[in-house]
C-alpha cells in the first residue's frame, strides 16, 4: 500500500472511530491500549503515525531508524491486538512504550537522562523538555533543485512521500499529525503538477516550485507556531489563563451559544491541548476529530458560519472552523451588560463561586464584542475582577464600581490607539522603513539579542502590518494583536532558553493578557553595556553595491543595528544625519571604477566624522 493511500486511509479510520466515541470520550484516553489503537488505524496507518510520533520525539535521528522503530511498535501492536493483548507489554500506555523503545536506541545524544528516569510521567516530561522547534533546521523544501527533485518523484515516489513526512516531524516537533499528513498531500500534489510541467518545454518547473514551495511551507510553519504558541501559555501561565483565553475566543466564534454549551467546549479544547502539549498525539488527533465532530454535528445551535466547513473533507475542517467568521449576534442581544455592574447581588456571587461569576462575565462582554482581541477581552476581564476585590471589601464606598465604566473606556481608547498609530506609520512608511522603526525600538529595548532574531522577528510584525492595517476598524484589533501575541510568545521562549534582560524577563513571566502592553512600555535596557567601537564593528564593502534590492536592506538594517548597540541613546537627528553620510558615500563608491578601493579609504574617514558628531 502506498503513502498517499496510507494518508488518506488514516482519516477514514479514524473519522469512523470518531463517531464512535461516547460524548465524555475523555473517559477512554487511559483505556486505550497500543492493541485498541492498533484496531482502530490498521497496520499501515498506525506505523505512519509511529514514525512521526518518533521524529518528533528524537529530530536528529536517521529516516532509516526512524522506519525500523516504527515497524517494531507497529510490531508489537499488531501482537497486542491479537492474542498477546494481556502480556505486561501490551497493558504499558501507548506513550510508555514508545520512550522504552527510544531509550533502547544506542548513540542517542542528549537523550541520556531522560532514559534513566523510570517513572514514565517524569520521562515524558524530560522528553517533551527537549522538544525545540528552533534549533535551526532548514526546510526540507529549502533550495529545492526542480530536476532532481522530479526526477526522484518519478523513480521513488511513495518512498519520497514517507521521507517528507519524516523530515516535516523532525523539524515540527508539536505539530499534531494531521497537520503534517495534510501538508503531504498538499506537497505530492505540488510534486505531481510541477514535475507534469517539466515534461512541457512551454512550461518552467523550477518556476512552478518557487510559486508552490511557499503555498506548501508557509501554514505548516504557521500551525507548527501557533501549537508551540499554545503549549508555552498552558505551560508558564496555567489551565486557568488558557481556559479564559479559549473562553473569550469562543464566545465571540459563538455568540449564539449558551453559556452551558461554551464552557463544555472550553473543557473540551483545553483537554485537547493538554493531550497534544504533552506529547500524547494519537490522543491529541483522537480529541481534536471528536471536537470536530461535536461541532458540526451541533452546527445549529453553534453557528450559521461554519455549513461550509463540515462538508469539507476532516482534514481541511479544523482550520476551516477556525478561520470562519464568527457568526452574528443574536437578535435582540442587549449591547451593555450592566448588571454585572448595577446588581446588589455581584459581591455575593463574587465571594461564593468567583471563578464561575468572572467566566460569565468573560462570556457575555466577548460575545458583543468581535471587535476586540482575546487578549485585550482577558484585560477587561482582570480589570472587572480587581473592581470586585476592592468594591466588595467592607466599607467600599456606595457606587464604587461605578467607576469602573470610566477605566474600561481609558483602556479601550488606549489599546485602539496604539494599534491605529502603528498602522498610520506603516501605511506612510510602507514596508522597508517601518521594519525600520521597529528595529530601532526593539533594539534599545532588547540589544541582547542578534541582528538575525532582531530582523526576524520585525520582519514577521511588518507582515502583521501589511495583513491587518488594510482591514476594517472592527478587524483591525482582532487581527493585530492576536497575530502580534504569536510573535511576542517567540521573543518570550527565546528568553526562556537564554535570558535577554530583567525588563523582557518582567513582562514575559507577569501576565499573559498583559505581556503585549508591557513589552510595548520597554524603553531602552539601561542595563546593556553598549559595543565598544573596535577595527571591525563597522566596515563597508563593495557588496554594498548589489543591485538586489532585499540583499541591500539587509546588509543595511544589520548595520542599523550595530550602530544601535554601539550608541544605544543615539537621537533621532543624529540617526538621519548618519545615514545621509553613508547614503551619499555609498552612491559615491558604487560609481568608482574600484568601488572595493574607494570603501576601504572613505569608509573609516565616515567612522571618524561621526564618531565626531556622536559624541558632540
Amino acid at each position: 500500500m502506498n503513502w498517499k493511500t496510507i494518508i488518506y486511509m488514516i482519516f477514514l479510520v479514524s473519522l469512523s472511530v470518531v463517531k464512535a466515541l461516547p460524548r465524555t470520550y475523555r473517559d477512554i484516553e487511559e483505556k486505550a491500549s497500543i492493541g485498541q489503537r492498533f484496531s482502530q488505524l490498521q497496520e499501515n496507518n498506525f506505523k505512519a503515525i509511529a514514525m512521526i510520533i518518533f521524529a518528533q520525539y528524537v529530530p536528529g535521528s536517521t529516516f532509516s531508524r526512524a522506519i525500523q522503530v516504527a515497524e517494531d511498535v507497529t510490531e508489537l501492536a499488531k501482537k497486542c491486538a491479537s492474542a498477546a493483548r494481556d502480556t505486561p507489554d501490551c497493558l504499558k500506555p501507548l506513550g510508555r512504550i514508545f520512550l522504552d523503545r527510544i531509550c533502547q536506541e544506542e548513540n542517542l545524544p542528549g537523550f541520556s537522562d531522560c532514559c534513566a528516569k523510570k517513572e514514565f510521567p517524569e520521562r515524558n516530561d524530560c522528553f517533551l523538555s527537549l522538544k525545540n522547534s528552533s534549533r535551526g533546521f532548514i526546510s526540507p523544501l529549502e533550495g529545492l533543485n526542480a530536476e532532481a527533485a522530479c526526477k526522484s518523484h518519478s523513480q521513488h515516489e511513495h518512498p519520497l512521500l514517507g521521507h517528507f513526512i519524516y523530515e516535516v516531524s523532525r523539524r515540527h516537533p508539536f505539530l499534531y499529525p494531521p497537520a503534517i499528513l495534510s501538508v503531504t498531500i498538499q506537497y505530492e500534489e505540488m510534486m505531481t503538477n510541477c514535475c507534469r510541467s517539466a515534461e512541457d518545454p512551454t512550461q518552467n518547473s523550477q518556476e512552478c516550485f518557487q510559486r508552490q514551495v511557499p503555498k506548501v511551507v508557509n501554514p505548516l510553519k504557521e500551525d507548527s507556531l501557533r501549537q508551540e504558541h499554545t503549549c508555552s501559555i498552558l505551560k508558564k501561565f496555567g489551565e486557568r489563563t488558557l481556559k479564559a483565553w479559549k473562553l473569550a475566543q469562543i464566545s465571540q466564534k459563538f455568540p449564539k451559544a449558551d453559556f452551558a454549551t461554551v464552557t463544555k467546549l472550553v473543557l473540551d479544547v483545553v483537554n485537547m491541548h493538554k493531550d497534544c502539549c504533552r506529547g500524547d498525539m494519537l490522543d491529541c488527533m483522537h480529541d481534536r476529530e471528536a471536537l470536530l465532530h461535536y461541532v458540526c454535528t451541533n452546527q445549529d445551535m453553534l453557528s450559521s458560519k461554519i455549513k461550509q466547513c463540515c462538508e469539507k473533507p476532516l482534514l481541511q475542517r479544523g482550520e476551516c472552523i477556525v478561520n470562519a467568521e464568527n457568526d452574528d449576534k443574536p437578535a435582540g442581544l442587549s449591547p451593555h451588560i450592566r448588571d454585572f455592574i448595577e446588581d446588589k447581588g455581584i459581591c455575593q456571587r463574587f465571594t461564593q463561586e468567583k471563578d464561575m461569576h468572572l467566566a460569565r462575565f468573560l462570556y457575555e462582554y466577548s460575545r458583543r464584542h468581535p471587535e476586540f482581541s482575546a487578549q485585550m477581552l482577558l484585560r477587561i476581564g482582570k480589570g472587572y475582577e480587581d473592581l470586585l476585590k476592592e468594591c466588595c471589601k467592607a466599607g467600599a464606598p456606595d457606587g464604587c464600581c461605578s467607576r469602573g465604566e470610566e477605566e474600561l473606556k481609558k483602556h479601550i481608547y488606549e489599546t485602539e490607539s496604539v494599534m491605529k498609530t502603528s498602522c498610520d506609520i506603516y501605511k506612510e512608511k510602507g514596508d522597508y522603513y517601518f521594519q525600520n522603526e521597529l528595529l530601532l525600538s526593539f533594539t534599545k529595548k532588547m540589544p541582547q539579542l542578534t541582528s538575525a532574531e532582531l530582523i526576524t522577528f520585525t520582519k514577521q510584525m511588518t507582515r502583521i502590518g501589511s495583513k491587518c492595517c488594510q482591514l476594517s476598524p472592527d478587524r483591525l484589533l482582532p487581527c493585530a494583536e492576536e497575530n502580534l501575541d504569536v510573535v511576542l510568545g517567540e521573543i518570550c521562549r527565546r528568553h526562556l532558553a537564554d535570558p535577554i534582560n530583567p525588563g523582557v524577563c518582567q513582562c514575559c513571566s507577569n501576565s499573559y493578557a498583559f505581556r503585549r502592553p508591557c513589552l510595548g512600555k520597554l524603553e531602552m535596557d539601561e542595563t546593556y553595556v553598549p559595543l565598544s567601537l573596535t577595527p571591525g564593528l563597522f566596515t563597508f564593502h563593495e557588496d554594498l553595491c548589489t543591485t538586489e534590492e532585499e540583499k541591500l536592506q539587509h546588509k543595511k538594517q544589520e548595520m542599523l543595528i550595530t550602530l544601535i548597540k554601539y550608541k544605544p541613546h543615539i537621537t533621532q537627528d543624529q540617526l538621519n544625519s548618519l545615514t545621509a553620510a553613508f547614503t551619499t558615500m555609498r552612491e559615491g563608491c558604487c560609481r568608482q571604477e574600484n568601488p572595493e578601493t574607494c570603501f576601504v579609504q572613505e569608509g573609516p574617514e565616515l567612522i571618524k566624522r561621526s564618531e565626531k558628531m556622536l559624541s558632540a
